[in-house]
């Protein structure tokens, strides 16, 4: 197979691949009674607490429309919302224990089976695959930036 095939087999792949990874999350917002964005917050406090600033730091978000998507999340039982112990005057956000358990129900397979799935590649062909990965974030978030900056500009 020519080296062009093998590049367009291995784009349709990467488009397929982005695909069936946003059905998932899809998917995971419906169970959830959530929207994407609030989605995405969910996912930036899987790892740990943090500030309304740092969630809309994380999702792109202002802190105006950050701060509304958490206190949906708070009420729909998602979230917490408490005062940092390091800032008595800033408050941080977490996942609820139930939260964290239907993330873990929806997401722990997809992460068990990709990981399972990678071990049948060499240590070599992993690094292929990471640089390829990487690479592909970091063009794909240079890109979401370019299509950002075309907005057309809102009046306020």
């Amino acid at each position: 197979m020519s080296k062009q095939l093998v590049v367009e087999r291995a784009a349709r792949a990467a488009e397929r691949f982005g695909a069936a990874a946003d059905a998932v999350d899809a998917a995971a917002a419906d169970v959830l009674g959530i929207n994407r964005t609030d989605l995405r917050i969910l996912g930036a406090v899987v790892d740990g607490a943090l500030t309304a600033g740092q969630v809309a730091e994380a999702v792109g978000l202002s802190p105006a429309a950050a701060t509304t998507a958490i206190q949906r999340l708070v009420a729909r039982g998602h979230l917490t919302r408490e005062p940092d112990p390091a800032d008595r005057r800033r408050a941080v956000v977490e996942l609820t224990a139930s939260a964290r358990r239907q993330a873990e129900l929806i997401y722990g397979p997809v992460g068990e089976a990709g990981v399972a799935a990678l071990q049948r590649w060499t240590a070599a062909e992993l690094e292929v695959i990471a640089d390829f990965l990487e690479r592909g974030e970091a063009l794909q978030r240079e890109h979401a930036a370019r299509v950002r900056a075309m907005a057309p500009v809102r009046p306020s």
